[in-house]
């Protein structure tokens, strides 16, 4: 059992700057790939990004790339979502999820995550 919490959500105006942060806790942290995922209001929940269980590889929402950075260190049991050059288009509910293993690929896909955060509100105001 894997239980995550995000933090650091908030206002922010466009063009500026926020770090989520996701605290696990529970077992073997690092034998999970983590995913951050969004939901604005009247859509689905969207992959934004996702790293690796070691930290090599991490993955990107078109939307997302070149702004977004995910991170992770597993000595805190934690991942990161530096958010950069916010848009308000990036407003949303920001989840972090778990998806057991140790494979290499985008994890893009809901449906693969083992456990879900509560989220935490981010919006950006033009």
């Amino acid at each position: 059992q894997v239980q995550l919490v995000e933090s650091g959500g908030g206002l922010v105006q466009a063009g500026g700057s926020l770090r989520l942060s996701c605290a696990a806790s529970g077992r073997s942290f690092s034998s999970y790939a983590m995913g951050w995922f969004c939901q604005a209001p009247g859509k689905e929940r969207e992959f934004v990004a996702a790293i690796t269980w070691s930290g090599g590889s991490t993955y990107y929402a078109d939307s997302v790339k070149g702004r977004f950075t995910i991170s992770r260190d597993n000595a805190k049991n934690t991942v990161y979502l530096q958010m950069n050059s916010l848009k308000p288009e990036d407003t949303a509910v920001y989840y972090c999820a778990a998806s057991f293993g140790y494979d290499d690929y985008d994890h893009r896909r809901l449906s693969e995550y083992d456990y879900w955060g509560q989220g935490t509100q981010v919006t950006v105001s033009s």
